[in-house]
C-alpha cells in the first residue's frame, strides 16, 4: 500500500512539477520581453524573440533528460571501455582485444547471432499470419487479445512462467512441467530443456517470441487494414486465389511495415537481458552479449571496463539498425 500511495505521490510531483515548470518559464519569457501594450517596432522585436525561445522552453525538459540519460551514459561507456576495471587507469583498446580472444564472449556473439535469425524472423512471420487469419472470423478480436496479452507482462515474469513449463522431475516422480508431463505421457523421458547445449537456446527464444508475436500482430493487422479494397477486388476479379492475393497484393504493400516490425523486434533481441539472466544466467552455453556486461560490470568484484567494452559492442550494433528503422519508418508515414 505504501508503494502505491509513493508512486501515485510521484506521479502527480511530477505532472505539477511540468506544469509549474511551463507556466513560470512562459510568464518570466513575456515579462523579460513583453509584447502586450507595446507598439510599433519594439513589440514586433519581442514577439519574434519570444516566438523563437518558446518552443526551446518546451524542448528543454527532453533535452536535459536525453544529456543525463542518454548522451552522458554513451560518453561515459565509451571512456571507461578504455580504462582499466576500476575505471581509472587508461589502457587503450586492451578491453576490446580480451574481448575478440575472450571464449565466452565469441560464445555471446554465436548466441545473440542465432536469436537475431530465429525471433525477429518468426514473431513477424506468427504476427503476420495472425492478423491476416483473425481478420476472417468472428471471433478474431477475442483471439487478438489473448495473443496480446503476453506483452502486458515483464521479461522475468514471461520467464517464470515458462520455467513451469520447462521444469524438470526425476523420471519416475510427477512432472509438474508442461513440457515433461507431455514427453512422459507418450513414454518418454523427461528431460532438463534448458540444459541441453546449443537447443536450449531455441527453447528461450521461444518465451521472446510468444511475447514480441503480439506487438507484430498489430502493427501488421493496422497495416493490412490499411491495404485498398480496390487493388484485392482487382485481383478478385482477374482470378487470384486467396494466396496469390496475399502474397503478391497484400504482402507488397505493407512490405515497409514489415520490415519496420522486423528491425524493432532485431534491435530488442541485440538487447535481450532479462529473459536469460530468470532462466539460465548465462549457463549451460546459453549467454548473451548484455547478460555477459552485466556479468562483468556487477558480478566478481566488477570490471567497468570490460563491462563497458561490451555494451559499446551493444551500441554499436543496435544504432545502425535504429537509424535504418528511424528512416524507414519516417519514410512509410509519408507515403500515407
Amino acid at each position: 500500500m505504501e508503494q502505491l500511495a509513493l508512486a501515485v505521490v510521484t506521479m502527480a510531483a511530477g505532472v505539477l512539477a511540468c506544469a509549474a515548470y511551463f507556466y513560470l518559464t512562459n510568464l518570466i519569457l513575456d515579462l523579460v520581453f513583453p509584447s502586450k501594450g507595446r507598439t510599433g517596432p519594439t513589440a514586433s522585436r519581442n514577439l519574434r524573440i519570444t516566438n523563437a525561445i518558446r518552443p526551446w522552453l518546451f524542448l528543454f525538459p527532453a533535452l536535459f533528460a536525453m544529456t543525463i540519460y542518454l548522451i552522458y551514459p554513451v560518453v561515459e561507456s565509451v571512456w571507461l571501455s578504455l580504462h582499466d576495471r576500476e575505471g581509472n587507469n587508461f589502457v587503450g583498446f586492451a578491453n576490446y582485444v580480451w574481448m575478440v580472444n575472450d571464449g565466452e564472449f565469441r560464445q555471446s556473439i554465436f548466441n545473440n547471432f542465432l536469436w537475431l535469425l530465429v525471433v525477429p524472423a518468426l514473431s513477424t512471420f506468427f504476427g503476420l499470419i495472425i492478423a491476416a487469419l483473425t481478420d476472417r472470423i468472428w471471433w478474431g478480436n477475442i483471439a487478438k487479445t489473448l495473443i496480446f496479452m503476453p506483452m502486458a507482462i515483464s521479461f522475468v515474469g514471461a520467464a517464470v512462467i515458462w520455467k513451469f513449463i520447462y521444469d524438470y522431475r526425476a523420471a519416475g516422480t510427477e512432472q509438474i512441467g508442461l513440457l515433461n508431463a507431455l514427453v512422459t505421457a507418450f513414454g518418454g523421458d523427461p528431460q532438463a530443456w534448458v540444459t541441453i547445449p546449443f537447443w536450449n537456446n531455441f527453447f528461450l527464444m521461444v518465451i521472446l517470441i510468444w511475447i514480441q508475436t503480439g506487438f507484430a500482430m498489430v502493427i501488421l493487422s493496422a497495416a493490412l487494414r490499411g491495404i485498398p479494397e480496390e487493388t484485392v477486388e482487382a485481383a478478385v476479379i482477374d482470378g487470384a486465389n486467396g494466396l496469390q492475393i496475399f502474397f503478391k497484393i497484400m504482402i507488397p504493400q505493407i512490405w515497409g511495415t514489415i520490415a519496420v516490425v522486423w528491425t524493432t523486434i532485431t534491435i530488442l533481441v541485440l538487447k535481450v537481458f532479462d529473459i536469460v539472466l530468470a532462466m539460465t544466467n548465462g549457463q549451460w552455453q546459453t549467454q548473451v552479449l548484455a547478460n555477459l556486461m552485466f556479468d562483468w560490470m556487477f558480478r566478481g568484484g566488477g570490471d567497468f571496463g570490460r563491462g563497458a567494452s561490451i555494451a559499446v559492442v551493444i551500441m554499436v550494433l543496435v544504432v545502425p539498425i535504429m537509424i535504418w528503422n528511424i528512416r524507414n519508418a519516417t519514410r512509410e508515414m509519408k507515403a500515407h
